[in-house]
């Protein structure tokens, strides 16, 4: 982990398969404020307890605002943004998530799973010929040990293509979100074309690896724990919202979501953190922390909750602005496909699962099932 004078190097490596790092465990016990050294050579701090985090997240003596080098991504304004992904909005979408989470399926059980599930397609508006480019970029783009100018060029080239997708939608509406945006915003005069290209840009690379990642490490989970799949088939609604919830903490994606600078000096776990230095908040870290969530290392969507919430998707006024598409999504996902497919297992040994690389974020990219 690096000596007293040398920070540890940052992200952290995962032991192996899915597990999370074992530095987090450690700086947990031992030294829950701490610096570690980012891809570029610079210092940052690191907070892994779960009242730290929220103590950051919410602190507005620090700002979410970062240069390039630190953050090697931009920021959108979600107030241009929370209109559309209130939980209320979002609900009147389920209908539509539902049916094509059906209709997808129909196709499966149609062809025998020889067309991949092309839910972005579908939802938001990308052709699926177009997903290799906008994988590749998005993982340059919050790949950890890229350069700052890597991230640069793979973000503008990522917001030039959604800038061409907007522009087709101007000409022709469809039945997606990016068309939700253009005819319900843009025509309407709500929002500049800029800034539908960004919120476009939210939902299309931000949320689009997640969300195929998160739904293979679910389905590998629920098999995993045949108990609980078991009650996911048979009581699917009432499920679906808590393994939707207990994933989320589970595998949590991001070692480098929830980033912050501080405004002025501050105190935080005895440590003196000074103007402009950088906070990483360690969610990952966080929602495994023993104090809040007894034995940590257990998937138990049964698992009583008090006051605490899990950090899947960040704390206060910053957590993800499309929380409740991502829930709604994933419960719907989950409520139907062991439902519909009541024999889906894996095609290959849990062991040969092809998790992400041990130093970049979980994740599974492809995932091979027969049912």
């Amino acid at each position: 982990m690096g000596s007293s004078t040398t920070p540890p190097k940052f992200p952290f490596a995962r032991p192996s398969d899915y597990q999370p790092a074992l530095e987090y465990a450690q700086l947990r016990a031992n030294d829950p404020v701490s610096r570690v050294e980012l891809f570029d050579g610079s210092i940052a701090w690191l907070v892994v307890k779960h009242k730290d985090i929220c103590a950051v997240l919410t602190d507005q003596r620090l700002s979410k605002v970062m240069s390039l080098t630190f953050d090697g991504g931009f920021d959108t304004d979600q107030s241009m943004v929370e209109p559309i992904f209130t939980k209320s909005h979002i609900d009147n979408t389920r209908p539509k998530i539902q049916e094509t989470v059906d209709k997808l399926l129909d196709k499966v059980t149609e062809h025998g799973g020889a067309e991949p599930f092309d839910i972005v397609e579908d939802i938001l508006g990308v052709p699926l010929s177009d997903l290799p480019y906008l994988t590749q970029q998005a993982a340059i783009r919050g790949n950890g040990s890229a350069t700052a100018t890597e991230s640069s060029q793979a973000n503008a080239s990522l917001l030039s293509y959604i800038d061409a997708l907007v522009d087709k939608r101007l000409q022709k509406s469809e039945n997606d979100l990016i068309s939700l945006l253009v005819d319900n915003q843009l025509k309407a005069g709500r929002l500049q074309k800029a800034d539908v290209t960004q919120i476009a840009f939210l939902l299309l690379v931000a949320g689009n690896a997640t969300m195929i990642s998160m739904i293979a490490l679910g389905i590998v989970t629920a098999l995993q724990h045949p108990e609980q799949l078991e009650d996911l088939r048979s009581e699917p609604e009432k499920w679906s919202p808590k393994f939707v919830e207990e994933l989320c903490r589970y595998h949590t994606a991001s070692a480098l979501a929830t980033k912050r600078v501080a405004k002025e000096d501050i105190n935080l776990g005895g440590k003196l953190i000074k103007k402009g230095e950088g906070i990483i908040a360690a969610t990952q870290s966080g929602n495994r922390d023993e104090e809040v969530f007894p034995n940590p290392d257990v998937f138990d969507m049964k698992r009583e909750r008090r006051s605490e919430e899990a950090l899947g998707y960040g704390w206060g006024e910053h957590r993800c602005v499309a929380e409740w598409l991502a829930r709604a999504e994933l419960e719907i996902v989950f409520a139907s496909i062991f439902k519909r497919l009541p024999g889906l297992k894996l095609a290959i040994p849990f062991e040969e699962v092809k998790y992400s690389p041990p130093h970049k974020d979980v994740g599974i990219s492809e995932l091979s099932v027969i049912f």
